[in-house]
């Protein structure tokens, strides 16, 4: 036999929070989207680029980079034939898996890195680093970790 439970709708300080961080995200999310175009980069480009230039060798099995780009590889494979295309990165065969492919940074892709890196973060700090105080950012990393814990416990659940 089914219980039903009541819903424990959001009170006015938990709504008022919940709209904020959406907010939030979706303007932020812009503002740095929008500050990468000169560079002609998405979001999806940068964070490509980022992973791949802190693994080591400048590579990544495709497989573990739609995951932590949380991609479907379906979507990764086609963002990547776009940068393949932009000569930033290469696909190369896994020797170790015939079906298993890399995604490598070229050297192309290591400059772009490198030149757009320092905007990218200056963006980062003007439209939120620095518009928080030390001891906030402390208070929002420790607010944070255990939501961001939690999520990534619920991956691959159905």
């Amino acid at each position: 036999m089914e219980t039903e439970t009541a819903t424990r709708w959001l009170t006015d300080t938990e709504q008022c929070a919940w709209r904020t961080h959406l907010e939030v995200n979706r303007l932020l999310t812009h503002q740095l989207e929008k500050d990468l175009q000169p560079f002609g980069l998405t979001m999806n480009d940068y964070e490509i680029l980022v992973n791949l230039s802190e693994s080591e060798g400048d590579r990544m099995r495709m497989s573990d980079l739609a995951a932590a780009t949380m991609q479907s590889k379906s979507r990764l494979s086609h963002q990547i034939t776009r940068m393949e295309n932009a000569d930033l990165v290469r696909r190369e065969n896994c020797e170790s898996d015939r079906r298993g492919l890399y995604a490598v940074l070229t050297p192309h892709g290591l400059e772009t890195m490198r030149r757009v890196a320092p905007h990218h973060v200056a963006s980062v700090r003007r439209h939120f680093i620095d518009l928080l105080a030390p001891e906030a950012l402390t208070e929002l990393d420790k607010a944070l970790r255990p939501i961001a814990e939690h999520l990534r416990g619920q991956r691959g659940r159905t």
